[in-house]
């Protein structure tokens, strides 16, 4: 194997040391948490999109689900975590298949982040000094078999996300530049965050996203209560915490692989399918990406259930995460998106 550059591990892996707050403890925000647990069943989802207020628990949630599921076994010292050596790209130059067991990685995009830092690019430093080809590998790396999350993603500039939800959905980052051809697997979930008040993504990026979420704070005094006294106990004596929440944790993680294994055997029906393709011409979205949103959405709901087959239920209650931000803008509706998707559920399945 011959090649005119290497690999230059300036950048380090995301190992979060500390223990997360648990996924199972989040107070109420049932919605996220569905499209959460959704996503890491079903990754070919595409992303969750969370939009609502400050302080409401979105990076704590992509944290946590992170933080729930199983270890990842990586070959060490893999920029990509590649679960084998053959796996594993060859500028990397690894010799040795020796795995090891790291957390499922979550990886940070900051706020005017470039391209360079998030595809990867040349070592200029190395170029210069030792006049050699070195690939700086970016965030899409450091992200692969687990979450890329951005937060206030709606003030990324636009062609960031555009390539981010590329990456996403083709698998694969590709760097040609710089007299680098790079290639190598990222696959990860994407989840964006933000505040509406501060800007909307443009809609062709919306509908791009998989599933999309509303939050909002507590106005239950009771619940923000509970939220209050859960946080509290976890920074007062996290280790008593995570033991009184480690049977449900349990719980969730067992289902969630339990999912992954039965996910391609849920049956599907014609019938269930035209439901998904009434709903969204009911609807007016454009494109498909709603039906197969839809009925991806649908499938792992039942399979986290352990249901045989996907059926009306199941499409009720995933319909508002996945067609929601499909909708047009319609001036004569006053009724918010979640509230239109709702009423087109009464009519279609009935």
């Amino acid at each position: 194997m011959t090649k005119d550059f290497a690999y230059s591990d300036h950048v380090g892996q995301d190992a979060t040391m500390t223990k997360a707050f648990p996924f199972s403890a989040i107070v109420g925000q049932d919605a996220m948490k569905t499209a959460m647990i959704l996503t890491a069943i079903e990754p070919r989802l595409g992303g969750v999109l969370v939009f609502g207020d400050r302080g409401t628990g979105k990076s704590t949630a992509v944290r946590a689900l992170a933080a729930l599921l199983p270890p990842i076994e990586a070959v060490r010292g893999c920029p990509v975590n590649a679960p084998s050596l053959a796996q594993s790209p060859d500028w990397a130059e690894l010799t040795e298949e020796v795995l090891i067991s790291r957390p499922t990685p979550v990886v940070d995009l900051p706020l005017g982040v470039t391209e360079d830092r998030v595809t990867g690019a040349l070592d200029i430093e190395r170029a210069l000094v030792q006049g050699e080809k070195a690939f700086q590998p970016g965030l899409l790396a450091q992200a692969n078999r687990g979450y890329l999350y951005i937060d206030e993603v709606n003030l990324l500039e636009d062609h960031i996300v555009d390539l981010l939800l590329d990456v996403a959905q083709s698998g694969e980052n590709v760097v040609e530049r710089d007299g680098l051809s790079i290639r190598h697997a990222a696959r990860f979930v994407l989840v964006g965050s933000g505040n509406p008040e501060e800007g909307e993504l443009r809609p062709q990026l919306l509908d791009r996203f998989g599933l999309s979420v509303e939050v909002r704070s507590p106005q239950d005094i009771e619940e923000r209560i509970e939220v209050v006294r859960r946080r509290d106990a976890y920074e007062t004596d996290g280790p008593a915490f995570m033991a009184t929440w480690a049977a449900e944790e349990a719980r969730v993680r067992d289902a969630i692989l339990a999912a992954r294994d039965i996910l391609g055997q849920v049956e599907t029906t014609t019938e269930t399918l035209r439901d998904c393709a009434r709903l969204c011409v009911t609807l007016g979205a454009d494109g498909l990406r709603g039906e197969l949103t839809l009925l991806r959405a649908g499938r792992a709901l039942a399979a986290y259930e352990g249901a045989d087959a996907l059926g009306r239920d199941h499409l009720r209650r995933v319909a508002p995460l996945a067609l929601s931000h499909r909708l047009r803008r319609d001036p004569l509706d006053e009724a918010g998106s979640v509230s239109r998707v709702e009423r087109a559920v009464a009519e279609v399945l009935k």
